[in-house]
């Protein structure tokens, strides 16, 4: 094989198609954009629109309500990651674990509203850990590992929907 020899596979490189240049191009006329009307013309497409039927998304029920305007912003760390931290020497295991500390060890870049722990991960270190909420099967794993953990979310009212 020579220099000269060598080539690109078969389809490596597409030529562009050069829309609205006559009609021997096969793209002339109307561009590939069809007939007149709005879907002819830049920038106007009617996304969802199914020709004068109720449209999918209103015919669907709608459910649910997001409450974005009050839902506390938390910060999720898993055991798994405090783990790393204590073992790296980042997170002190015999001082108080809590929003600021982990933002100092560099396990969250900012303290929003709170932190909630998650259980995935293991934890061999004893910490006292002070955060906005936890998962149960955290609260059982940093227990199991001799630690304690300090929920600051207030207590729950059991709601009243007793029919």
């Amino acid at each position: 094989m020579k220099l000269h020899e060598l080539s690109d596979r078969a389809g490596a490189r597409k030529v562009r198609k050069r829309i609205g240049r006559g009609i021997g191009s096969g793209k002339g006329k109307t561009g590939g954009r069809g007939g007149k009307g709005q879907t002819a013309r830049s920038g106007v497409r009617i996304k969802g629109f199914e020709g004068g039927q109720m449209p999918l998304h209103r015919r669907l029920p709608k459910r649910g309500f997001k409450n974005t305007a009050f839902a506390r912003k938390l910060n999720e760390v898993n055991l798994g990651r405090l783990q790393e931290a204590i073992d790296a020497g980042r997170l002190d295991a015999s001082a108080k674990v809590d929003a600021a500390a982990l933002v100092k060890a560099g396990i969250l870049r900012r303290a929003k509203d709170g932190v909630r722990v998650l259980g995935d991960g293991e934890l061999k270190a004893k910490i006292m850990l002070s955060v906005f909420g936890a998962s149960k099967s955290a609260v059982a794993a940093v227990e199991k590992a001799g630690g304690s953990v300090e929920i600051l979310a207030p207590k729950r009212e059991p709601s009243e929907q007793a029919a």
